[in-house]
C-alpha cells in the first residue's frame, strides 16, 4: 500500500492533446474512480500510471517515490483488463501464480500458499485446479482479481473490470469489491464509464471529460454540489436550465423570477435532479411551478421516470410507484428552493 500522486501530467498523441495537466492524489489505502464517457482520456491516465504510456509532462510517484520513467515491473503495481487476459493453458492456480512466477517472489511453497491466500479471498479455493474454459464469466472475473492482488501491489488499478458481466453479477461484484478492499486496504484506481459503479465503490470519483479532471470529490458531494453542467447531467442526469438575466430561469412560454439574492454571483445554471420534481394537477404553495404536458412515462418497477414538456424545455422526472396515479393526471411539475443548484459552468 502506498500513496499515488499524479501531478501535472499531460499526454499527446501527434498534434492531439489527449490529458491536460493532470492533478490528482489517492491516499494510502484509498479507493478513487476515474468516471467519464469513452474517449476522455481516463484509460490514458491509468495506463501511465502503470507504465504503458510515458507522460509528455508532468510525473507519477507512488510512496512519494518518483516512478515516471521507472518500467512497469519495477513499479509494484497490478493492472486488471476488462478482457481478463487469464491463459488458457494453465490452470485457475497456477494463472494466479503466474506474477509470482516473473518476479521470482518467494520459494514455491511460498507462492502456493499466496497463491491460496488470494483464491480464498475470491472465493475461488475449491475451483484451483479447473481451466479457464471451464468457468463462468464470473469466475474468471475473480481469477484476474486474484491474480491482480497476490503480489501485494502498492497500487491496484482496474481498467472497466465489470463492463463484460450480466447486470446482476455486476451488482454481486461491486458488493465483493468493496468488502475486499476493506480487508485489504489496497490503494487503487477504478476505470470507469458507469456512474453508479464509480458511486458505489469509491472514496472519491474524478469526473473526466475532455481530457480533463472536471470536479474531483466524495460520491455524495459530486451528486449533491456538481460543479459544471457536464457533472450534473453524466451523474444522475440532471435537468438543466440556463439562467436568462435578471435572475430568471429561462423557460420558454413561461417566465420564474428568482428571489434577489437567490442565484449566486456568477452562475449561469440551475440543475434540478429528476427525484426532486414532482407532478401534481394543485400547484398551490409550490415554491416554484411550470404547467407541463407529459409526453411518455417509463415503468422502472420502484419508480417511473417521466418525460415532460413545458414550451421549448424538455424535463425528466423520477417519480415513486406510490406517486404514479397522482403523476399520471398532473398538469404541473414543482421542486422548492432548496433543490436548485446552481452552475457557474
Amino acid at each position: 500500500m502506498a500513496e499515488l500522486k499524479i501531478e501535472g501530467v499531460a499526454k499527446t498523441f501527434g498534434q492531439t492533446r489527449v490529458l491536460h495537466d493532470i492533478d490528482v492524489t489517492v491516499p494510502d489505502g484509498g479507493f478513487l474512480s476515474l468516471l467519464g464517457p469513452s474517449g476522455c482520456g481516463k484509460t490514458t491516465l491509468m495506463r501511465i500510471v502503470a507504465g504503458l504510456e510515458v507522460p509528455s509532462a508532468g510525473r507519477v510517484l507512488i510512496g512519494g517515490r518518483d516512478v515516471t520513467d521507472l518500467a512497469p515491473e519495477a513499479r509494484n503495481i497490478a493492472l486488471m483488463f476488462q478482457s481478463y487476459a487469464l491463459m488458457p493453458h494453465l490452470t485457475v492456480a497456477e494463472n494466479v501464480r503466474f506474477p509470482l512466477r516473473m518476479r521470482r517472489q518467494g520459494s514455491r511453497a511460498e507462492q502456493e500458499a499466496r497463491v491460496a491466500e488470494a483464491l480464498e479471498l475470491v472465493q475461488l479455493s475449491a475451483l484451483a485446479g479447473r481451466m479457464p474454459r471451464q468457468l463462468s464469466g464470473g469466475q474468471q472475473q475473480r481469477v484476474a482479481l486474484a491474480r491482480a492482488i497476490v503480489a501485494r501491489p502498492d497500487v491496484l488499478l482496474l481498467d472497466e473490470p465489470l463492463s463484460n458481466l450480466d447486470a446482476r453479477l455486476r451488482e454481486d461484484m461491486q458488493v465483493e469489491l468493496i468488502e475486499l478492499h476493506r480487508r485489504l486496504k489496497l490503494t487503487t484506481v477504478f476505470v470507469t464509464h458507469d456512474q453508479d459503479e464509480a458511486l458505489s465503490l469509491s472514496d472519491r470519483v474524478a469526473v473526466m471529460q475532455g481530457g480533463r479532471i472536471e470536479q474531483e470529490d466524495a460520491p455524495d458531494a459530486l451528486y449533491d454540489r456538481p460543479a459544471t453542467r457536464f457533472v450534473a447531467e453524466f451523474i444522475g442526469g440532471a435537468n438543466v436550465i440556463e439562467l436568462a438575466p435578471p435572475g430568471a430561469l429561462g423557460v420558454s412560454g413561461a417566465r420564474l423570477v428568482l428571489p434577489p439574492g437567490a442565484a449566486p454571483e456568477g452562475a449561469r445554471a440551475v440543475a434540478l435532479r429528476q427525484e426532486d420534481l414532482a407532478l401534481t394537477a394543485d400547484s398551490a404553495g409550490a415554491d416554484y411551478a411550470l404547467p407541463v404536458k407529459i409526453e411518455t412515462r417509463i415503468f422502472l418497477g420502484a419508480r417511473a421516470r417521466y418525460r415532460l414538456r413545458a414550451g421549448g424545455l424538455v424535463l425528466l422526472a423520477m417519480v415513486p410507484r406510490g406517486a404514479l396515479a397522482q403523476a399520471d393526471v398532473a398538469t404541473h411539475v414543482v421542486w422548492s428552493a432548496q433543490a436548485m443548484r446552481f452552475l457557474s459552468r
